[in-house]
């Protein structure tokens, strides 16, 4: 049975779910280093009979405070619920982070957050952790509050593969290098994106490979390139692959970021409809031909490396 997790959108929270495990974090992408933080966090629940609860903000604090970063995002909100839901986490709690949250005293957060709201047992958070107005709190002042406050702050190693920590960080690097493979490696899972199909300038259909067209938000922008991939609409479970582009059209010479998607063997109409766009294999970076027959060589060329991955 698929555990169904309870979303709140503020910090009231049921009285089902005061008094629990709860991990702070972006948790962006939800990658191995995170798995293994929600691993043993169910260590915990089994241990004390708690329930596991984790707390997010939205907009992601660094995404608020400069509104310059665009594109940094490894998964979208909802991605990141349906993943916590994989985890067998029991509530998510998705927290407005605004200008009046951000001013919010380190002490304060404490006293009214963690104690009085979430009555927290069991306080799960990396060993860089900063909260409060001008980042003024640190695990430090967690620590300190313990004994008063009746929690117990956790504060679990970072993983480790061949000496490197396995964070957002690294991820959103290496997708901006195109090493897919790393990237879904350290996943566990093939990074994707969902978006909505647009009608664009139709210029993939006048050269015979029609495609998707979707606005890729705030997600990172990896490596623009030619990528293989598979992709279904949201309610559906079969996937059908494909090629994309994802970039600049710089032959055309276009501007704006935008994912294309050519589905194999497929015909019927997308548009407004979300696609979930997964990314299997970086076949080679974008770049400017001289004409479009020399575009559709090359597309040739990518449909048979696509088609083989």
């Amino acid at each position: 049975m698929v555990n169904l997790i309870k979303l709140y959108n503020s910090l009231n929270i049921k009285q089902r779910h005061r008094g629990s495990i709860i991990l702070i974090g972006n948790f962006d992408g939800l990658h191995l280093g995170h798995q293994k933080l929600f691993s043993l966090a169910k260590k915990y629940k089994k241990k004390h009979s708690l329930k596991i609860g984790v707390l997010s903000f939205e907009p992601m604090p660094k995404m608020y405070f400069n509104k310059s970063i665009k594109n940094f995002r490894i998964s979208n909100k909802q991605q990141k619920i349906d993943l916590l839901n994989k985890f067998n986490v029991d509530f998510v709690i998705i927290k407005k982070f605004d200008k009046k949250f951000s001013k919010t005293k380190s002490v304060d957060f404490i006293k009214k957050v963690l104690a009085k709201n979430l009555n927290a047992k069991f306080i799960f958070v990396s060993s860089n952790f900063r909260f409060g107005n001008k980042r003024e709190g640190d695990v430090k002042q967690l620590i300190k509050y313990q004994k008063e406050y009746n929690f117990k702050i956790i504060k679990p190693k970072p993983l480790l593969i061949k000496k490197k920590i396995i964070s957002s960080s690294l991820i959103r690097n290496y997708l901006q290098k195109g090493k897919l493979d790393k990237v879904n490696k350290f996943l566990n899972r093939k990074w994707s994106i969902v978006g909505k199909v647009q009608k664009g300038k139709q210029l993939g259909k006048k050269i015979g490979f029609p495609t998707a067209n979707i606005d890729i938000k705030d997600y990172v922008l990896a490596c623009p390139g030619v990528y293989a991939v598979k992709a279904k609409k949201p309610k559906s479970s079969k996937y059908i692959k494909g090629i994309a582009n994802l970039g600049y059209r710089p032959t055309f010479n276009g501007k704006k970021i935008l994912l294309e998607v050519h589905l194999f063997n497929f015909s019927g109409i997308l548009y407004n409809k979300y696609l979930t766009v997964e990314f299997i294999k970086f076949i080679r970076k974008e770049k400017k031909f001289k004409n479009v027959d020399q575009l559709k060589k090359q597309i040739k060329i990518d449909l048979l490396t696509a088609k083989k991955a």
